[in-house]
């Protein structure tokens, strides 16, 4: 009898090891009513929040799909499986997803070459230029920077077109090989809208509405901000000023550049219809009767074509060994399943969109503050949940990178720089010597000028960057730029001649924190004239 009660012990005890060490298998994904305690913590931590809406499909249904606080901080209208959000970089699979219908179609090969579509694209080397393929527009592997050229339309209301991005790649710097490195870029997912453009007669967003989101019924989205038929509905964006989360304007993209690579503004409940496809190979409609793009379209696009990271183990909770980019996706191991993802942002929106194909899941966070990677949080969280890992209080810690957002004097680096501004003095400067006009190939003009007897940086074609500017060190000033939606103050380095006239400027962000997209760095600003 003890023998028995000890074998039954023992059984128990390898029934519940192996379900410890198999928990994936039995991982059952968070209930809505658990979602929504998620989503009631995360509002009691973080008070000053708008809105935010969750879709999770699984085995080819919506389970939960539901919109929660508000559109607009001011009108107070509240959030639904229907509110429209920017979805910004998540804009980029659609991308992919348009040039794979043409290839399909046969009007396009992936290996063909940008030139025969765009002749007038150039990149900063001649070989670089004859070689580039419509699948290096998708993979970040084109030897620019991280966000190079960003500044053409980053943080909005620039007067640059189309064409002043296509003439811009070949005054921009490599600071890798071609097709050596990752780098993330947004600027090549414009050309591939145009190239999508020239070869169908429409523009990508016309385009993308009518062969992708009218086909699957997602009926409220649209490819961008302007071509939106119905203006209810529509999340504001919010981000914080002085420690108060206050409304914005919808992102100011006059001249389209946005579209392609994150003009694109959606709901949950069409973002399900997206991901449901995606997991049913291209597949949609009553019965699965329809095919958007080929199953070798969806193989391509998941694929690993750009080398991120590989065998690292930044969370030991996933066991993961690599990332990688495939065409509008973001490609890692997790715990064992290959995931499917990326995220997207704009001032005052975020995204996050997780797929998990061997468990025919996925799930999509849409938010409308800037709240320090809240809609990764919520995604990361029901992630987990299915994916049977240790647990982790995601929400917790999106509660520490909100007080970032709130308090941003937090940052440390830029308060000693503040800090240096003010002990510093610069009466041994003749400030004369610094106004005038200055020139980089690709970004323009920007004038150095008096007001009110203080020197100002002002760039002729992006508005928004415009501030005073404040002596730091040597020959250093520090632009505290009027643009307060994000931090973007910047260091300007001048060189002096002989003289002690001004030739050039060198800039960089000050905050360690600054979003890529603001790339000073990348600016080679020279004086063309005297400021008269």
């Amino acid at each position: 009898m003890k023998i028995k009660k000890r074998l039954a012990l023992l059984s128990s005890l390898l029934i519940i090891t192996f379900l410890v060490y198999n928990s994936s298998a039995n991982a059952q994904g968070l209930t809505s009513h658990q979602i929504d305690s998620l989503v009631a913590k995360s509002m009691e931590l973080m008070p000053q929040q708008a809105g935010l809406a969750i879709v999770v499909v699984k085995d080819g249904k919506v389970i939960h799909s539901k919109g929660y606080g508000v559109t607009s901080i001011e009108s107070k209208e509240a959030v639904d499986e229907n509110t429209l959000f920017a979805i910004a970089s998540n804009t980029k699979a659609f991308t992919a997803a348009t040039l794979a219908i043409l290839v399909d179609e046969g009007k396009l090969s992936w290996q063909d070459k940008v030139v025969d579509y765009i002749p007038e694209f150039k990149m900063y080397d001649p070989y670089v230029t004859a070689n580039f393929s419509i699948q290096d527009l998708l993979t970040h592997r084109s030897g620019l920077g991280l966000g190079a050229g960003d500044l053409l339309f980053w943080p909005g209301g620039t007067d640059f077109t189309v064409d002043d991005i296509i003439n811009s790649f070949q005054y921009q710097k490599p600071v890798s090989a071609f097709r050596t490195k990752y780098d993330y870029d947004n600027l090549l997912y414009m050309v591939a809208g145009v190239v999508v453009a020239r070869i169908s007669g429409v523009s990508w967003t016309e385009f993308v509405q009518d062969r992708i989101m009218k086909p699957l019924g997602m009926n409220r989205s649209a490819g961008i901000h302007q071509n939106i038929k119905d203006k209810s509905n529509i999340a504001k964006p919010h981000t914080f000023v002085n420690g108060k989360l206050k409304e914005l304007e919808a992102f100011d993209d006059p001249n389209g550049i946005l579209s392609s690579f994150g003009g694109i503004y959606s709901s949950v409940n069409d973002m399900s219809k997206w991901i449901l496809m995606h997991l049913n190979g291209g597949k949609y409609g009553e019965d699965l009767k329809y095919q958007l793009f080929s199953e070798a379209s969806q193989k391509e696009m998941w694929k690993s074509h750009s080398n991120m990271k590989f065998n690292f183990n930044p969370d030991g909770r996933y066991n993961n060994h690599f990332m990688s980019y495939g065409l509008g996706w973001q490609i890692e191991d997790l715990n064992g399943y290959v995931v499917m993802s990326h995220g997207g942002g704009l001032p005052g929106m975020g995204s996050s969109k997780f797929l998990v194909p061997e468990l025919n899941m996925g799930v999509v966070v849409l938010t409308n503050a800037t709240l320090g990677g809240n809609s990764m949080a919520f995604a990361k969280a029901i992630l987990d949940s299915y994916l049977g890992v240790e647990k982790r209080e995601w929400i917790n810690d999106a509660s520490k990178w909100y007080e970032y957002d709130v308090n941003p004097s937090a940052d440390k680096v830029l308060a000693s720089v503040w800090e240096t501004v003010e002990n510093s003095n610069s009466d041994h400067l003749v400030l004369e010597n610094f106004t005038g006009t200055y020139k980089d190939n690709w970004f323009g003009k920007v004038e150095i000028y008096f007001k009110d007897h203080k020197l100002w940086f002002k760039p002729l074609r992006s508005p928004k960057l415009n501030g005073q500017m404040f002596y730091y060190k040597e020959n250093t000033f520090v632009i505290k730029m009027e643009y307060t939606y994000m931090q973007c103050d910047a260091f300007a380095t001048f060189t002096l001649d002989s003289e002690g006239k001004a030739t050039a400027i060198e800039m960089k962000g000050v905050s360690p924190y600054i979003d890529f997209s603001f790339d000073y760095h990348d600016l080679d600003l020279k004086r063309v004239a005297d400021k008269k």
